[in-house]
């Protein structure tokens, strides 16, 4: 950025200068941007594991599908459970009704049917893929227990396990809509980018008059007309007028930069005080924002493989209780005794389906976003928030994170002789009829002085230089280095030291000029983006959880960027600051971090950090920013405190530790049951039955459900 100069433009009194720099479309941007994953399709950043292995090639890949099947299939199941002789014997109660033998086999066949296609046709998608896990052993055991209670029912077979069938399915249903309730990836972060676009723009023809028209109908080398407040439908340059224009959603330039004849501009940004003429050069795929679709897209596409642990605890489950149902019906068969290596072989086919299992990380998932709400934590991803416990680089966006995205008068200095307080007011006067952002932090510092307010007559906008107006009778005018420019007006001596040293920390500076008799500098207001209060504790925070490297990325010049890292007290030499970046570069920013092997979180609110909030491990976007960031992050903090990140982190690293701890009881179950459901004690009279093992499935299941209510213990909130 070449400069951070103070101007002024009509209507708002545009206080900010540019840098000069420009948003060019990334390489490649003559190609179509990519296209969203479709309903039936994994979800951009997912693969095909990140819920269970072929989720995402069958039917019903959604929280209302699972919703619906499992709200059916409960029903029709407290009639099957209610109704087995088994439940009857347990609780001593006694049900008898004409028809009632047809309960289980019918309501239990529409439960299979019904509830049990989606993990059917995920089996059939794991056998093709040859990648066996959870849907392939829950399929395993539902067909296997209701083969064999079909059988039983047909008189063929001596083994019932209708009730076990529907409340199997009933369960798993469960754990899978709480499942996808929680993955929630962001797959509307393209369709925020496109809305940041006009649904159409004024052309003009020949004869200089608009026209509406759709974005699809202008051409390169159209000129098309932005009015103040509107948005610039297509990248190019300014034929005619001047402006401040809010470039923050695509250079995240924290404050509103000039722009004039010759200038170029980029479509989605605004321009916040006058109207401008622009001749169009790119449209559709090669103008900026597409590229940053392009990037966004990709960078969410380009996100490494993630196994769930359920998944590799079934598959080797599913392999373990192949085996040993082989060797269970060859051993008794061989033992001389068929009828028994049939039933001890169903027996350990049916327990090897473990509910706790199925439940072990649905469970956590589900309590850790209903506990992380509470605190204002929205989990978007769970493999965002999986990964979070092993980030050890924490990236921040400065505008809008670390700071407010809002100017406030930090310093004023006055000349000799010249009350500040009163300066000040006389400032707020002059700015008072302006919507600028700058002037109404004026206007809000002038109110602060306490002191009686003035009225101002006679407002005028000198266009990119700054205002003017008659307060008690004098002449005044408020701008930066152009008014002065303009005016042949120089800094006083007395304010020379003062001004010099808020420019060099990349403050706006502007001035208060009397302009009765000769223009004379009777004052001067450094104006800043606020630091957030609390983020020097978020980083505090951080270090105490063992963050190892926090970064400042911003699009502000150098030493805006080296002064809000001097206040956080980021460390030099271990903490990175990177300044004067564009989208692209945030983007690439993150894969070179990620490539010196650090496991990067990233912290943003602009569409200007929808890109890296994407590329990052763990995307975490401040939830008073736009749609685009909060789209593309994993996580959203909805109170825009930056000292969540820490919350994200220990309700990460709890949340892992719980689904270790489930994942340890529910194999634990399996250890002990398959064996005795083998009979291999059954030598010594010891044998597991159907019955009992149903009775150590329940039991495993709420020993997994109280263990995952612990984490409702967890502090995500700030100290």
């Amino acid at each position: 950025m070449s400069e951070h100069t103070t101007h002024h433009s009509p209507g708002h009194g545009g206080h900010a200068g540019g840098h000069g720099s420009s948003v060019h479309a990334p390489h490649g941007a003559h190609h179509p941007p990519a296209t969203p994953t479709g309903p039936d399709e994994p979800h951009a950043g997912h693969d095909k594991h990140a819920g269970h292995t072929g989720h995402d090639k069958h039917a019903g890949h959604d929280p209302e599908a699972f919703r619906r099947k499992f709200w059916l299939s409960l029903v029709l199941t407290v009639p099957v459970v209610a109704t087995s002789h088994m439940v009857m014997d347990w609780f001593g109660y006694r049900l008898d009704f004409p028809g009632m033998a047809w309960v289980g086999p019918v309501l239990g066949t529409a439960v299979f049917l019904y509830g049990g296609w989606p993990f059917l046709a995920g089996a059939v998608s794991e056998i093709r893929d040859r990648a066996p896990g959870m849907m392939l052993l829950i399929a395993m055991a539902i067909t296997v227990a209701y083969t064999a209670s079909l059988a039983t029912s047909l008189g063929l077979f001596d083994l019932e396990f209708w009730w076990e069938l529907a409340a199997l399915v009933t369960i798993m249903l469960l754990g899978h809509w709480q499942e996808m309730k929680a993955i929630g990836q962001a797959s509307g972060a393209l369709a925020a980018l496109a809305a940041l676009l006009p649904d159409d723009a004024e052309r003009l023809d020949a004869g200089g008059t608009p026209q509406r028209v759709t974005l699809a109908d202008l051409r390169v080398g159209d000129t098309v007309l932005v009015r103040a407040g509107g948005r610039v439908p297509a990248d190019g340059r300014i034929v005619g007028g001047a402006a401040e224009l809010d470039e923050s959603m695509v250079t995240g330039e924290s404050r509103p930069v000039a722009r004039t004849v010759g200038d170029r501009v980029v479509a989605g940004t605004v321009a916040t005080d006058s109207a401008l003429r622009v001749r169009v050069e790119a449209v559709g795929d090669d103008t900026a924002l597409a590229g940053i679709q392009r990037l966004v897209s990709d960078a969410q596409r380009s996100r490494g493989r993630a196994q769930v642990l359920a998944d590799r605890f079934a598959a080797w489950l599913f392999y373990v209780a192949v085996g040993t149902g082989l060797v269970t019906f060859a051993a008794w068969w061989v033992l001389g005794d068929p009828q028994e290596s049939v039933v001890r072989t169903v027996t350990v086919l049916v327990i090897a389906c473990p509910h706790a299992l199925g439940l072990a990380i649905p469970l956590v998932i589900a309590l850790s976003t209903a506990v992380s709400a509470k605190a204002g934590i929205l989990v978007k991803d769970r493999l965002a928030l999986e990964r979070m416990r092993t980030v050890d680089a924490v990236l921040f966006d400065k505008t809008g994170t670390l700071t407010k995205g809002a100017h406030t008068v930090t310093a004023t200095a006055a000349t000799t002789g010249t009350d500040s307080d009163e300066a000040l007011r006389i400032a707020g006067a002059v700015e008072s009829d302006s919507e600028h952002p700058l002037a109404r932090a004026l206007v809000a510092a002038a109110d602060r002085t306490g002191g009686p307010a003035l009225r101002a007559a006679g407002f005028r906008a000198l266009p990119g230089r700054g205002v003017h107006a008659t307060v008690d009778g004098a002449d005044y005018a408020v701008g930066g280095p152009a008014l002065l420019r303009e005016l042949r007006a120089t800094v006083p001596d007395d304010l020379v030291a003062a001004t010099a040293a808020w420019a060099g920390r990349g403050a706006a500076v502007l001035h208060l000029v009397r302009l009765t008799g000769a223009p004379a500098v009777v004052a001067a207001f450094a104006l800043e983006d606020e630091v957030r209060p609390e983020a020097r504790q978020a980083i505090a925070d951080l270090r105490a959880e063992g963050v190892g490297k926090i970064v400042m990325i911003t699009g502000d010049a150098r030493q805006v960027a080296d002064a809000v890292a001097a206040d956080l007290g980021l460390r030099p030499g271990v903490d990175e600051v990177f300044a004067e970046v564009l989208p692209v570069d945030k983007d690439r920013t993150v894969a070179a971090l990620q490539e010196r092997g650090l496991r990067v979180a990233m912290v943003g609110d602009g569409v200007n950090d929808a890109p890296a909030l994407a590329r990052a491990d763990v995307g975490i976007a401040i939830g008073a920013g736009t749609d685009v960031a909060i789209e593309s992050a994993g996580v959203v903090l909805a109170s825009s405190d930056p000292r969540g990140v820490t919350g994200v982190i220990r309700l990460s690293r709890a949340g892992y530790r719980k689904m270790v701890q489930n994942l340890a009881w529910a194999a634990g179950y399996n250890v002990v049951a398959l064996p005795l459901a083998a009979g291999v004690l059954a030598w010594a009279g010891v044998t597991l039955s159907p019955a009992v093992g149903a009775v150590l499935m329940s039991a495993s299941t709420i020993v997994v459900a109280l263990n995952a209510q612990l984490l409702r213990r967890v502090r995500l909130t700030p100290h």
